[in-house]
């Protein structure tokens, strides 16, 4: 049997082994994916522990800087992220790459997001670096970040720059976000559900969301798209797609969308 598995802390609600042991299922494989508790100082050690058994590891926070350290291999965009969400393994080690990136692109483009050049991202920890490559990909080449703090975007500032991204950092409390986010073709939105609150009816004034945030649903950001109008695309959304590329990583074969959604939906029904 071959075994992969989603690493972490905390690790008990992910939704990750729903999503690919649906996928192993439907392609006819005898594979076997679980989750492990894993703190970021445990990723070198853990990984190390792993048999040639393993064919891979979907790495969530607060690993995924590690996860990047301990690749043999790196593709150019979870170079350009700083950080890696999937681990794969080859003949020469440990190959790692970024599939929040097609998380992003996919979620906005299912929701129908065709193009258009300013974006707007709310916040600058590690799922705003990923958005930034995610935006490169979509041709959007000027993102405005909007920060609480400005001083701690250097990294996010970082990725722009490598992805070939203008960025502008604005504060957020000196910033008309109704305005700014009108004036965009794109918004996302990183930060926690409550952090949106006083936020959430300015977002909804761009054409496009995505808020990363899917629990506790409906968040702030979703209510006051409805409203509005605005199209909405979800964190679910962002896990099913980079899940995809994850599943084919994995075991080289084309991922089972459909049954994936449908595994996806049952589970949040049964935990709704």
């Amino acid at each position: 049997m071959r075994k992969a598995a989603v690493i972490g802390s905390p690790i008990e609600h992910s939704l990750s082994p729903v999503l690919h042991n649906a996928a192993y299922a439907a392609l006819g494989l005898d594979w076997e994916y679980t989750r492990l508790e894993c703190a970021e100082a445990d990723v070198a050690s853990l990984v190390a522990s792993l048999g040639p058994e393993w064919a891979g590891l979907s790495c969530t926070m607060p690993t995924k800087r590690a996860a990047l350290a301990v690749a043999s291999s790196v593709t150019a965009r979870a170079t350009a992220v700083g950080a890696a969400n999937t681990l794969v393994r080859t003949d020469s080690g440990w190959h790692a790459d970024c599939t929040d990136v097609d998380g992003v692109v996919g979620a906005l483009r299912e929701k129908g997001f065709s193009g258009g050049s300013r974006g707007v991202v709310i916040g600058a920890g590690g799922t705003a670096t990923a958005v930034l490559a995610g935006f490169a990909a979509l041709g959007i080449s000027s993102v405005s970040l909007v920060v609480r703090d400005p001083s701690r975007a250097a990294e996010a500032v970082a990725t722009a720059g490598r992805v070939g991204v203008s960025v502008e950092v604005l504060a957020l409390s000196s910033v008309d976000l109704g305005e700014l986010a009108a004036a965009s073709d794109v918004l996302v939105s990183t930060v926690p559900a409550d952090a949106t609150v006083p936020l959430a009816s300015a977002i909804a004034r761009a054409p496009h969301v995505l808020d990363v945030i899917y629990h506790p649903w409906p968040t702030p950001v979703a209510v006051a798209v409805e409203e509005a109008g605005t199209r909405l695309a979800t964190g679910l959304d962002m896990l099913l797609h980079q899940a995809f590329g994850q599943v084919e990583q994995f075991t080289g074969l084309p991922a089972p969308r459909e049954v994936m959604r449908s595994a996806l939906d049952a589970e949040l029904a049964t935990r709704s």
